[in-house]
């Protein structure tokens, strides 16, 4: 296993970390998760070199922290850096900061989270974590030795990205990234800028939810399979961020002890720059054959937002286009299940019209956030 330093922390961390949110599962059943399977997989990635371990309150219907919890028991927690989330759309109450810190800290059996991360901040309820002085909470934590490192998870716009790294000491963040995500949310950008201010990187969705791995176009499937390297499509996209200096932990949510024997042997050889110019000048071949497929030319440009009913508009419409670009259901509506909790999917829009009064590209939303409720809830 390869490591790298984890921005000014200075903890050497795995360049690969376990992701708990698609653990195996039971009879279709999120919260029924396959216990011995699971805890095979963790101990066995553990015992391969791995050592970030990522869960959060919500995962699995709220278990995920609790199957976490009993697998670090007997020896295995000393071996690993935990990392779970606040859940900051439930936060309606400054206590809630700490009843939420203590249930988590007693479903995972420990005394401390050595990284806790603010979950999926977004610009809807940001100032309501303000305002209830979450940065002197997460302070308190630390100097009480609950939580080691400080940071944010993030899936909102690049502007907001940069007044949230801004606006605290932090260690660290989350923030999605893959080879077709590079102008989308925090992006390249954002990636750079925490990477300028000397902050852990941890990466998720580095497959997109396995977009980039199943369903694959014909044409994408040729640029793979006529590369000089012969690799799987999951290689080239753990290979193509660890190639980025930038990047300290690649996230995996994986569901089957292959995935965790496969994901492991791929990050044996992921060097900084181990890529050469033309196996990377592969990536952009691959992404123009995506993009063909969008459905809807939405450029997040954010005229249309805030919503008043609170949509996150601009998302709706990629987990949209994820459909058709993807051919892929499973990681979408994963995420626009995590939106509505949050209030912010397209199901709560009230065709008021303001949005479309806005877009500077004329685009009918509202016909398009119907054909999102459509999609995902009917």
């Amino acid at each position: 296993m390869l490591y790298r330093t984890l921005g000014k922390t200075g903890e050497k961390v795995s360049i690969l970390g376990f992701g708990c949110m698609r653990l195996p599962i039971l009879d279709g059943t999120p919260e029924n998760i396959n216990t011995k399977l699971a805890t095979q997989m963790i101990h066995y990635a553990i015992d391969e070199g791995v050592n970030y371990i990522d869960t959060a309150f919500p995962y699995h219907g709220g278990m995920s922290e609790i199957l976490v919890g009993n697998a670090l028991q007997n020896g295995y927690r000393d071996n690993v850096y935990l990392s779970t989330k606040l859940p900051c759309w439930l936060v309606r109450k400054k206590e809630d900061l700490n009843f939420y810190l203590d249930k988590q800290l007693e479903k995972l059996q420990t005394d401390r989270i050595d990284f806790y991360l603010l979950h999926g901040v977004h610009r809807n309820f940001w100032n309501t974590l303000t305002d209830m002085d979450v940065f002197e909470f997460l302070d308190s934590a630390i100097a009480d030795v609950k939580i080691g490192y400080a940071g944010f998870s993030f899936h909102d716009e690049y502007d907001f990205f940069r007044e949230v790294v801004d606006s605290y000491n932090w260690s660290f963040s989350q923030i999605q990234n893959n080879y077709m995500d590079q102008q989308f949310q925090a992006g390249k950008a954002g990636l750079e800028y925490l990477a300028s201010k000397n902050l852990g990187t941890i990466i998720m969705e580095p497959l997109r939810g396995g977009c980039l791995t199943t369903n694959i176009p014909v044409e994408v499937k040729e640029i793979w399979d006529n590369a000089e390297v012969n690799r799987s499509p999951a290689e080239w996209a753990f290979r193509f961020l660890w190639n980025q200096p930038e990047v300290d932990v690649v996230l995996s949510g994986m569901t089957t002890i292959e995935q965790v024997r496969e994901n492991i042997k791929i990050a044996d050889q992921g060097h900084i720059h181990s890529l050469t110019d033309d196996e990377l000048d592969l990536y952009n071949e691959v992404k123009e054959i995506y993009t063909e497929k969008i459905h809807v030319r939405c450029t997040a440009c954010n005229y249309c937002v805030p919503c008043k009913r609170g949509v996150d508009i601009p998302l709706n419409l990629n987990l949209l286009n994820d459909i058709y670009i993807y051919n892929n259901m499973k990681k979408p509506i994963g995420n626009y299940t995590f939106l509505k909790a949050k209030k912010m999917s397209a199901s709560f829009c009230n065709e008021c019209g303001e949005c479309e009064d806005k877009c500077p590209q004329n685009i009918p939303i509202i016909k398009y956030l119907k054909e999102t409720v459509q999609k995902f809830e009917k």
